[in-house]
C-alpha cells in the first residue's frame, strides 16, 4: 500500500522541532564546555559534522546513541531521552508522560 503524501504543516512542525532539539543540544554540549569535535570524540563519530547536523535541526539522534551523548555531555540518560522523545516524537512523548500525570492526579 503506497505511503500517504507528506502534510506541508505536520512537515514544517517537524522541522521547527528539530531546529528546537538542535538548539537544546548545542546548549547542552555549550554548558559542558565542549567543542563540536570534542562531543563528537566523546561519543564515538568520527567526524563533528554529524554534532552540526544534528544542532542545526537536519538530523537527529539515533535512540541507540543517547545513551552516550547523554554520558557526554553530563546528564541523566533517561531525563535526556525524555527530552528529545517532546521533540522528536511529541504525541508519543504526550502519550506516555503528558496522559500518566493526569492518571497520577486523578487516582
Amino acid at each position: 500500500m503506497p505511503r500517504p503524501a507528506a502534510d506541508p504543516a505536520k512537515a514544517a512542525q517537524t522541522k521547527l522541532l528539530r531546529q528546537q532539539a538542535g538548539r537544546w543540544l548545542k546548549g547542552a554540549r555549550e554548558a559542558a564546555g565542549l567543542t563540536q569535535a570534542e562531543l563528537a570524540e566523546r561519543v564515538g563519530l568520527r567526524y563533528y559534522t554529524f554534532v552540526s547536523q544534528v544542532e542545526s535541526g537536519l538530523g537527529r539522534l539515533p535512540i541507540e546513541t543517547q545513551r552516550a551523548w547523554a554520558e557526554a555531555l553530563g546528564m541523566e540518560p533517561g531525563e535526556f531521552a525524555r527530552t528529545l522523545l517532546r521533540y522528536y516524537e511529541p504525541e508519543l512523548y504526550r502519550l506516555l508522560f503528558d496522559d500518566a500525570g493526569r492518571q497520577a492526579a486523578q487516582a
